[in-house]
């Protein structure tokens, strides 16, 4: 009954900038950490940003300094802040969150993704 939508995704040129949001709705009791990644063709999925619940953030290497992670728990929803996009960035970015729900469970949930391009 839990599922996470993202939105924002887009094509944009290099050195612009997209917000990234992703509601959590459903059967859902308390969120712990959210978290951001993206995968690139022909790369492994990564950890792109995570927020812990007390608002502690951490981020890859490749995104300190544009990119920031942020959330309103009052919306069960987290965003992701980009700027100064690189070719580099572009991705299918996913939500992911640690939820227990109703059903007395926790679990990670994933969202299906938002494409972001970044091209001239």
């Amino acid at each position: 009954q839990v599922q996470l939508v993202e939105s924002g995704g887009g094509l944009v040129q290099p050195g612009g900038s997209l917000r990234l949001s992703c509601a959590a709705s459903g059967s859902i009791f308390s969120i712990n950490d959210m978290a951001w990644y993206r995968q690139a063709p022909g790369k492994e999925r990564e950890l792109v940003a995570v927020i812990a619940s007390g608002g502690s953030t951490n981020y890859a290497d490749s995104v300190k300094g544009r990119f920031t992670i942020s959330r309103d728990n009052a919306k069960n929803t987290v965003y992701l802040q980009m700027w100064s996009l690189k070719p580099a960035d572009t991705a299918v970015y996913y939500c992911n969150a640690h939820i227990y729900s109703y059903a007395k469970t926790w679990s990670y949930y994933w969202g299906r993704g938002t494409q972001v391009t970044v091209s001239s």
